[in-house]
């Protein structure tokens, strides 16, 4: 994934009566690997690595 937003990327706490914090949790669960990768103007790729 790739963003043009300078924030840096953060966990939360999902919540069931809020929306967001479910995604990156499930993806690290997912993948073998992540990482993010901040670019000179500002804005950043996540990356995944899963598994066959």
């Amino acid at each position: 994934m790739h963003d043009h937003c300078s924030r840096v990327l953060r966990m939360r706490i999902p919540a069931l009566n809020s929306t967001g914090g479910f995604g990156r949790p499930m993806v690290n669960r997912l993948a073998d690997t992540t990482a993010v990768t901040r670019h000179p103007l500002g804005s950043k790729t996540v990356s995944a690595l899963m598994p066959r």
